[in-house]
This record gives structure tokens, C-alpha cells and sequence, in this order.
């Protein structure tokens, strides 16, 4: 895995060395964070430690075809809908170009021999499970509607104003209230009596990367509810959204250092710590008034802060604190034409079918190794998601499966070569990522072109997580709502944002970024991210070229073009 060939890169060098705000990581929540405060006219630095800004959300290529490691679908885009204002507010609307995953199945779930589609409608969702188990057609669609009642009261409560609303609020967000403690095991449990019934609508803990029985109930059914009007995928990949977001805080005279690592973070003062500052790894010091971080909570605290910086409560905090699960990662080139072999713009969730939670227990049994496959993984193909990327020859696979990192952890060697016991596990587990994917697409494995993979490790190495986590901190009850870090820091103008703080995904992380800006400037978020009226995302059908304009036809046409000449002058 490499981004050395990223077409992203805002690095320049700051003319001066003091500013109102420095943010340590260039992930989405930093990035949505540095254009509140550059448009509202503060002197913005973003310190990124890696060649290219982005963190999860970052693209890079592999003979000359993208991946991007973290953004595998995006929801709520439609007109007045949560992430289309967002983007909208942020100003970044008008660069970016969406395809809508196959409506029909944007989630395709294979457990076992059986197979589910997940239709981005919820009446159609209701209907398809009815018919598939009629014995349970009522309790379908009673917790169903239930999911879809506490998302909604989830949503609506930061629209709670005044004294009066929020005196209302207990009564308005009673089924919010009522579950806030359960598990999705409980509640799910409560409704649903069929074991296969009850995966299929488990199947979306992937995307926090918990078991049914620690996933709150509340987090789960909010990212039901996030997909269900539609799955969206970025032309461009990620990539494409990290590029429109420097592109505004350059606009603001905002600054982005890329390859600049951040060693500590600078303190003063004895009981009552005060941030004025960072040092970098060449020791070069810059200070600010604000310093935000979005890097995980463990690298903030433990590194950059130091324990003996802290309070009791908050290293108390920290070492209860447990950090989301690990995963590794295959980069797949295949010169196989994936539709006629039933593949399309749809996810695929590959599952055992056994019991509800043993997929994540043997995750952290460390049982890495046995069988010749992945039982479980995530496969997304990206040239079906976004068409204007696909050369009319080859096809892009990014497969995901979590794993404990212990079985990387002796690896762990900083600044050292890998070894060549860790590189012979890295082709062990490459064989078992390719014998899992041919299981649900069979005789993929006879047409790979090229295939690389992404171990903890290099989640470390790209992302400085701890322990190479993908979710910031687990999504567990005593880590999410009034459990989760914090915004603004006991330490006085030290402010956090990302996965760890508000929410993780995308969206999630940057909704972080936006809420932790409007924290320093005094306001709320929703003024941040106020819909501007000359602001309109482009939404189009991955599944259906009719309705595209002729840029984006010729766009097509011109990729394919492209393949087709290099293709002859290399024949030649």
C-alpha cells in the first residue's frame, strides 16, 4: 500500500509562526473544523504527518488505479437532508459529484447459502423481510418502525431550543429515552424470535464494528436510518471530498503542512494547564491561541499531552478506555467484467452463519490463522460505485476484514524494516482475503491484476492510530453520547474532534469538526453549517447512464479511451 502517488497536496510553508489555530490531523473532522475558523477569519495551520491530507478519507493509486481506505458510502445526500446541508454549509458542495448505490441492494448480504438485499426504502425493507418470514411480519414491522422513531428523535435533538423546547424535549424523545441503555441484542431480541432474521438485521454492526450485545441499540438503529433514503459513493472517491474541503480553507488564506508530524503538544502553567502551542518532530515550535486535535484520544492524551499532564480522572478515563477494532485491508486490480457475474454498485457483507456475536468473539480469540478463508468480511467495488473511474477493462475491490491487533503487535518495530516473518503473514492472510472474495464472486481469483494488502500496521503507520483502530474509540455504551471524550479538553484552549469525540463515519466526523469550531467561536453548529443557497450537490445513478450530462459521458468515454491507447502502444 503507497500514496505516494496521490494527486492530493496543499503543503506550504507557513510565513509566520503564530496563529489563531493549529489542527493536528487533516481527517475530515479537522478539515471541516480549519474552514469554520478560516472563513470566520482566524489564522488556520493544519499539521498533517502523512505526504498527503485526508486520514481515512484520503485516496492514493495503485498502477494507476484509486483506493481509498475509508470511505466506503455516504447517506442523508438528498435535498434537506443532514449531510447535504452539511456539505452545502461548509461551501464544499458545488465540487463534489455523487452516484447513488443500487437502490435495489445497496447492502447485498450473504450469510451462509442465504442471501438478503437491504433496498434503500423503508416500506420496501418491510415488504421484502415480510415475505422472506412471514411468521415474523409483524414484529418487522414493529421494530423496524421503532428503529426508525428513535433515529428521528435522535436527530432532532440538537433542534431543541429555549427553555420551553427543552422542557418538552423528555416527552418528545421518549422512545429515545426509553432505549438509550439497551443493547441491539436486547431490544432486537425483544421483536424478533428468527436466529437468521435477526443477522440480517444485525448486519450492519460492520460499520461500527461491534457485536449485537455491545452495540447500543440507539447507534445502530441511527446508522439504519442514515442509508435508508439512499447510499451514496464520491466521484473521485475520497478523496474527491478531501480535495474540495483544502480547496475552501486555501480560499480563506488557511494553511495545510503535509509531512509535518506533530512530537508534543506545548504547555504552560502548573495546576491550570494552558495549550499555546506545538513542537514538531524537527523540534521547530509553533504557537497559537487554539490547538485542536483530530487525532485519536490516545494519541492525543497519552503522547502529545503525557499522563503527567493530566488529571486523575481524565488517565482514570483513558486507561478504562478501549479502542475500536482493527482491520486489514485488500487493494484488488481484476480485469474481469464483475457485472456479468452479478456484481454491482451494492456493498457485499460476507458472514458465517453461526450465532449473532461469534464473529466479532473470535475476532479478539486471536484466531487468525485457522481455515483458508475469511468467513467474514466487507466487499466494495469501487468502479461500479463510481462509473467516470472505470477503464472498460479493469475493476477496483476493496475487501475489509477486522482482526485483533495482538497478532500484529510483535511487529510493531517503529522506524524498522518489516520482517520477514511478518511479511510471509502478510502473504498467508493476502490468500485467505483473495479465497474469501472468490467465495462470493467465484473465479475472481483467476483474473487479479494486481492486489495489495493494508495490515494494522499500516493503519499505524498512515493514520497514527492507536493500535491501528479504524473506528477512533469503541462504539460501545460507555464510549458514545455523554460517555464519548469530549469536545473541549480539561486543558484550557485544547479542543479534540473526530470519531472518538461526536461520531464516527465521514459524516459523523465531520458534523465533529463543525460542532468543536462553533465551541471555540461561540455560536452553534448549526450557523456553521447553514445551507448557502448557491451550494448544490450533483446526484446521479450508478446503476442507470441515462440521465448523465454530456460532461460526465465524456468523462467516461475519455478513461476508457485512455486505457484503450495505452493498451495498443504497449501491444506495439
Amino acid at each position: 500500500m503507497t500514496e505516494k502517488n496521490s494527486t492530493i497536496s496543499t503543503q506550504k510553508q507557513p510565513q509566520n509562526k503564530n496563529y489563531d489555530a493549529i489542527i493536528i490531523g487533516s481527517g475530515a473532522g479537522g478539515l471541516a473544523c480549519a474552514i469554520c475558523l478560516a472563513r470566520e477569519g482566524k489564522k488556520v495551520l493544519v499539521l498533517e504527518q502523512h505526504d498527503v491530507p485526508g486520514g481515512w478519507c484520503h485516496s492514493f493509486y495503485l498502477n494507476g488505479h484509486r483506493f481509498t481506505p475509508g470511505v466506503h458510502y455516504v447517506g442523508r445526500l438528498a435535498e434537506g437532508q443532514t449531510t447535504n446541508d452539511l456539505y452545502r454549509g461548509l461551501g464544499i458542495a458545488n465540487d463534489l459529484v455523487f452516484f447513488r448505490m443500487n437502490p435495489d441492494g445497496y447492502e447485498h448480504v450473504k450469510i451462509g447459502d442465504h442471501q438478503f438485499d437491504y433496498p434503500d426504502n423503508f416500506d420496501e425493507l418491510i415488504h421484502r423481510l415480510s415475505e422472506q418470514f412471514p411468521e415474523e411480519e409483524k414484529n418487522i414491522s414493529k421494530y423496524l418502525k421503532l428503529t426508525r422513531t428513535v433515529s428521528r428523535e435522535l436527530y432532532s435533538i440538537p433542534y431543541f431550543k429555549g427553555f420551553w423546547q427543552k422542557l418538552i424535549m423528555p416527552y418528545k424523545t421518549k422512545y429515545f429515552g426509553k432505549y438509550a441503555l439497551f443493547s441491539l441484542s436486547r431490544v432486537i431480541g425483544w421483536h424478533i424470535k428468527n436466529p437468521l432474521l435477526k443477522k440480517i438485521l444485525n448486519i450492519q454492526c460492520g460499520d461500527h464494528g461491534v457485536a449485537p450485545n455491545k452495540v447500543p441499540f440507539l447507534l445502530h438503529s441511527a446508522v439504519m436510518y442514515h442509508y435508508i433514503h439512499g447510499a451514496y459513493y464520491p466521484m473521485g472517491g475520497g478523496g474527491a471530498l478531501i480535495k474540495s474541503m483544502t480547496k475552501v480553507i486555501k480560499k480563506y488564506e488557511g494553511e495545510i503542512r503535509t509531512s509535518t508530524a506533530v512530537n508534543k503538544i506545548l504547555l504552560e502553567g502548573d495546576k491550570r494547564k494552558k495549550a499555546v502551542g506545538v513542537v514538531l518532530d524537527n523540534d521547530e515550535k509553533i504557537y497559537a491561541k487554539y490547538i485542536i486535535s483530530n487525532a485519536d484520544v490516545g494519541i492525543t492524551y497519552n503522547q502529545l499531552i503525557g499522563k503527567e499532564n493530566l488529571s486523575k480522572r481524565l488517565n482514570r478515563k483513558l486507561e478504562k478506555t478501549t479502542y475500536s477494532c482493527t482491520s486489514i485491508m485488500l487493494f484488488l486490480t481484476v480485469d474481469m467484467d464483475l457485472r456479468k457475474h452479478g456484481v454491482d454498485s451494492g456493498n457485499i457483507w460476507l458472514m458465517p452463519d453461526r450465532g449473532p456475536n461469534d464473529f466479532y468473539e473470535e475476532i479478539f480469540a486471536d484466531r487468525i490463522d485457522e481455515g483458508d478463508a475469511f468467513e467474514g468480511m466487507f466487499i466494495s467495488c469501487t468502479t461500479l460505485k463510481d462509473p467516470s473511474s472505470y477503464d472498460g477493462k479493469h475493476h477496483t475491490i476493496e475487501a475489509i476484514t477486522f482482526v485483533d491487533y495482538k497478532t500484529f503487535e510483535k511487529f510493531d518495530q517503529k522506524n524498522q524494516e518489516r520482517s520477514q516473518e511478518y511479511l510471509r503473514l502478510k502473504e498467508r492472510l493476502t490468500q485467505k482475503m483473495v479465497n474469501g472474495i472468490d467465495r462470493a464472486v467465484p473465479g475472481i481469483k483467476k483474473h487479479i491484476v494486481h492486489k495489495e494488502l493494508g495490515t494494522p500496521l499500516t493503519n499505524e503507520y498512515y493514520i497514527n492510530s492507536t493500535k491501528g483502530n479504524v473506528y477512533g474509540t469503541e462504539k460501545s455504551m460507555m464510549h458514545i453520547g455523554p460517555f464519548a471524550f469530549r469536545a473541549k479538553s480539561e486543558i484550557e484552549n485544547l479542543y479534540l474532534c473526530g470519531s472518538s469525540v461526536l461520531s464516527h463515519g465521514v459524516a459523523g466526523a465531520s458534523h465533529s469538526g463543525v460542532d468543536t469550531a462553533a465551541r471555540i467561536l461561540g455560536c452553534t453548529s448549526d450557523e456553521l453549517k447553514k445551507p448557502q443557497e448557491d451550494q448544490h450537490i450533483r446526484l446521479y445513478e450508478a446503476e442507470d447512464s441515462s440521465a448523465y450530462p454530456d460532461w460526465l459521458k465524456k468523462k467516461i468515454a475519455s478513461k476508457q479511451s485512455k486505457r484503450k491507447k495505452a493498451s495498443v502502444e504497449a501491444a506495439n
